[in-house]
């Protein structure tokens, strides 16, 4: 589909999808300005707005704000990732929280009564918890390029280590780490996307 024809579609204009998905790039590299706790607040008034499953919204986020904060993680996180997560102008790491269901009767009060049926199925707890998790933290990502920043989600990071130094004795399990800021230009030319006939079926 041609830029044209796909802009005859979209409901936002074309500097908003180009700053949301065909301009944005994964960052690794960035900019030596600052990222606001205001802006930080934004990115979370955004993302926390995505659908999630019986609206449960497990997900959590620890912000790596101090130098002190950032050592501690880096050596947690896989040997590629260690300078890029250093030099990051911010830094969140997104986990879940795996008593998501303590809250229902807030955040979604028809359900409220199978808090009971939950709290007695942890494994049901868990994958519920990862699965949306996961699904808010593509939400954060496009709620950090909404600001005009560039997100660089990873996985390759020690959870279990993270979890020790920053949640312990607590109900939070990382899934990923995220570093956020203002992206310098990027070193590479963007890579390859599979086009519609190669991912999609129709029946």
């Amino acid at each position: 589909m041609t830029a044209d024809a796909l802009q005859d579609h979209l409901a936002l204009d074309a500097p908003a999808a180009d700053l949301l998905f065909r301009e944005a790039r994964t960052a690794t590299e960035f900019l030596d300005e600052p990222v606001t706790e205001e802006q930080l607040r934004a990115v979370h008034e955004l993302a926390k707005m995505g659908p999630t499953a019986m609206n449960i919204q497990p997900l959590r986020v620890t912000w790596i704000r101090t130098p002190e904060a950032r050592e501690r993680l880096v050596q947690h996180m896989a040997e590629g990732n260690k300078a890029k997560t250093a030099a990051a102008t911010a830094v969140a790491v997104l986990g879940y929280d795996v008593d998501w269901h303590e809250h229902l009767p807030v955040v979604f009060p028809p359900a409220a009564g199978n808090q009971e049926m939950f709290a007695g199925n942890e494994e049901l707890r868990a994958q519920m918890g990862r699965d949306n998790a996961h699904l808010q933290a593509g939400y954060f990502i496009m709620a950090v390029r909404a600001l005009g920043l560039a997100a660089g989600p990873m996985g390759g990071f020690d959870p279990a280590g993270v979890d020790a130094e920053f949640h312990p004795g607590t109900n939070r399990r990382s899934i990923m780490v995220v570093n956020i800021g203002r992206p310098a230009a990027p070193r590479h030319d963007r890579l390859p996307r599979l086009d519609f006939d190669a991912t999609t079926t129709t029946v």
